[in-house]
């Protein structure tokens, strides 16, 4: 059994070779150089299906490790309070109900002007839309490129807790499908049971 002063030394030795170096650097430049991409799940868990987005960051999350360049949030019902951690990212992905006309649980991936069918656009039911924190964002120079991922919803009224149930079927599709924006935007991602083998792996070679 190596000691752990023997083993020290075996990884120093590996460090000191010049084409591992060379290959931890490269990989260090390039991760540097991604985009920082910002998942935002928003909307309000005690109204049914208007917590969609939320519901899927928290599936995304408790299933998924991604790139140091992507981060998952919960954004709830906040509003302007988002507008300083948006601004420390290149890219936005929000995650919402989108109401379109569509049958509850379809898919939307919206840009620009079709943005506003987002409920987290609407003023009616989140303190202040997006576009208005976009907006501001904007105006203080630094507001990502944002695309809205969405799902049709069914039901906010009444009070309720839980997705109902055409909306409960396609989760892990609409979890699928921010899954493959995250990595159209520059982000990686792989199971999290995946992540204790990756991270001995990573350990071993830098």
């Amino acid at each position: 059994m190596a000691t752990p002063g023997t083993m020290h030394d075996k990884r120093a030795k590996i460090l000191q070779s010049p084409g591992v170096f060379a290959l931890c650097l490269v990989k260090l430049m390039n991760e540097n150089n991604k985009p920082q991409i910002l998942v935002l799940g928003v909307g309000n868990i005690l109204l049914k299906d208007e917590g969609v987005g939320v519901k899927a960051v928290e599936k995304l999350r408790a299933e998924y490790a991604f790139s140091p360049n992507v981060e998952l949030m919960d954004g709830g019902t906040l509003g302007m309070a988002l507008m300083d951690p948006i601004m420390e990212f290149d890219r936005l992905i929000v995650v919402d109900a989108v109401v379109n006309g569509g049958e509850p649980g379809t898919l939307y991936r919206l840009v620009g002007v079709e943005m506003g069918k987002s409920v987290a656009f609407k003023n009616s039911m989140h303190q202040t839309d997006l576009l208005e924190t976009l907006a501001t964002c904007k105006v203080l120079g630094n507001c990502p490129e944002t695309v809205v991922i969405g799902m049709e919803p069914k039901e906010f009224d009444p009070w309720g807790t839980e997705l109902t149930p055409p909306c409960q079927a396609r989760l892990d599709e609409l979890c699928r499908f921010v899954l493959q924006e995250v990595s159209e935007q520059g982000g990686e991602y792989h199971p999290a049971s995946e992540k204790t083998v990756r991270d001995s792996n990573t350990e071993k070679s830098c």
